[in-house]
């Protein structure tokens, strides 16, 4: 797949580079696992190059099952760091603060990762540093999610200190038959089952200046990676569809709430995205059929659990909505898309 093959879901190539070595550890050959998965093992000659998520998925399905290492997705994201992220990475590095190095990351996620989005909220005394997965019926996606909390992780010690922990960290999939590999990297408390990837922190640590920061160089990835946005950006629809996604999550999903953090009112948010043939609605429902769907196949919530999470004032009326949008029930969809079907 070209590095430039940016209109559909995609992940950057460096986020996956220690497979090999990794799958070597394991005692499984990583040109059998890459031929199996069917991606091309020279894509990992350039980090920048890009994978489609779909493919990506498979590759971690591929490798679960020949190493027979369920933590696998874990121990990827722990041997990735900020290099991974590439440009947005260093970006992130020469940041005056955590917080801005954190924003940098959001606000240029779509650079390194589509089919997912990073998301960053202030809850009260507490930040929550969050991944989701919004592209339905990937393969693996408990074992990508694990990486990326792991990687959020490497992000936030490089940041912060390598004795950095969470307050939290949670998991949008089942709990594992064995927690200790978690336990023992993320040294915090662990919850699954969660609505997100995510890794909540005292809101303070935002506010952390970073040493070593070179304002010139960070002018200058600033001024590379905003025309290498307005070259690939996705245009205002996929701006919102991106925010939305970590809003309704944490339940500021509103009209009025996206439109404010794109400085403006409801009305010309309703406005801008009718210019592009949508709607706002048009994006909510696809916002909350995509989670939907990832907590049906992900996680055990019950149906009337995930109509909490959506907003909905009863699982009645989410269930209507989901027959609309699939043709089926919630649970109807769920029996037939449970990973283990």
């Amino acid at each position: 797949m070209s590095r430039h093959a940016l209109g559909t879901a995609t992940v950057r190539i460096g986020t996956i580079l220690t497979i090999p070595a990794l799958l070597r550890s394991l005692g499984a050959d990583p040109a059998e696992v890459f031929a199996e998965a069917r991606i091309d093992p020279a894509l990992l000659d350039d980090p920048d190059n890009l994978i489609s998520y779909e493919a990506r998925g498979r590759l971690f399905s591929c490798c679960v099952a020949r190493t027979g290492c369920q933590h696998f997705g874990l121990l990827v994201g722990e041997r990735s760091d900020l290099r991974s992220l590439g440009l947005v990475g260093l970006l992130a590095r020469h940041s005056p603060d955590v917080g801005s190095a954190l924003r940098s990351i959001v606000r240029y996620g779509h650079l390194f990762v589509r089919g997912a989005v990073p998301s960053l909220t202030v809850d009260g005394d507490t930040a929550i540093f969050g991944y989701d997965i919004h592209r339905p019926n990937v393969m693996a996606t408990d074992q990508i999610g694990d990486g990326a909390l792991a990687l959020m992780t490497n992000i936030m010690r490089t940041l912060s200190g390598s004795d950095w922990k969470p307050i939290e960290a949670r998991f949008s999939h089942r709990k594992p038959e064995d927690v200790r590999p978690f336990r023992r990297f993320f040294r915090a408390p662990l919850r699954f089952d969660a609505e997100q990837n995510a890794l909540v922190f005292d809101r303070a640590g935002l506010s952390l200046r970073l040493s070593g920061v070179d304002a010139e160089v960070q002018r200058l990835l600033q001024k590379e990676i905003d025309a290498l946005d307005a070259r690939h950006g996705d245009g205002f629809p996929g701006q919102v569809r991106s925010v939305l996604r970590a809003a309704l999550i944490t339940g500021h999903g509103s009209a009025d709430k996206i439109a404010a953090l794109f400085s403006m009112h409801s009305r010309t948010l309703s406005r801008r995205l009718t210019t592009f043939g949508t709607s706002f609605q048009a994006l909510l429902d696809e916002g909350r059929f995509a989670i939907a769907q990832q907590m049906l196949q992900d996680t055990a919530l019950d149906v009337a659990q995930i109509a909490t999470v959506l907003d909905y004032a009863d699982a009645s009326a989410f269930t209507r909505a989901f027959r609309r949008w699939s043709g089926t029930t919630p649970a109807a969809w769920r029996a037939t898309h449970r990973p283990s079907a």
